[in-house]
């Protein structure tokens, strides 16, 4: 399941340095990944973390931003969604990829009870889908054995 926003950049997202805010570009990959992780389930969704925002490059005032947020990986309850952001300088037609994040969303009953995430399905053919979803997977290992690390269960 995919997601896409566009959003131009104008002052009032910009820093003192007059280079847009890295928390807006935050703050819109979580609103890509929220609309993607709600069309995939159908039901409310909730952010449960971030995973490696990178920032490649910065964006501009003026420039237009692209955000293409894709379903990764689907387990129980949660779902990992992937976000690539790109930035057109509307003059030049330019566009370059300016930040890449990987946000963790729950599905959520009305009570905020985490509810269970309908399969995602991925067609044998797609290779590029299946390496996301593998990806996904060593991510999502990487976060429990680091929570487990941090908080181990039982202590």
């Amino acid at each position: 399941m995919r997601a896409t926003l566009v959003e131009w950049m104008g002052p009032e997202d910009a820093n003192n340095g007059g280079f847009v805010h890295g928390g807006t570009i935050m703050k819109l990959c979580d609103e890509a990944a929220g609309l993607a992780a709600v069309r995939h389930c159908r039901q409310r969704c909730v952010t449960a973390g971030m995973d490696r925002m990178t920032f490649r490059s910065r964006v501009d005032v003026g420039e237009v931003v692209t955000l293409e947020a894709t379903v990764n990986a689907v387990w129980r309850t949660s779902l990992e969604v992937g976000v690539r952001v790109t930035a057109e300088n509307l003059q030049t037609g330019e566009s370059r990829h300016t930040s890449t994040a990987y946000l963790t969303m729950v599905a959520v009953d009305a009570d905020g009870r985490p509810l269970v995430v309908p399969p995602l399905e991925v067609p044998e053919d797609d290779a590029e889908a299946r390496r996301r979803g593998r990806e996904a997977q060593v991510r999502r290992e990487n976060r429990l054995a680091e929570r487990d690390q941090f908080h181990p269960r039982g202590a």
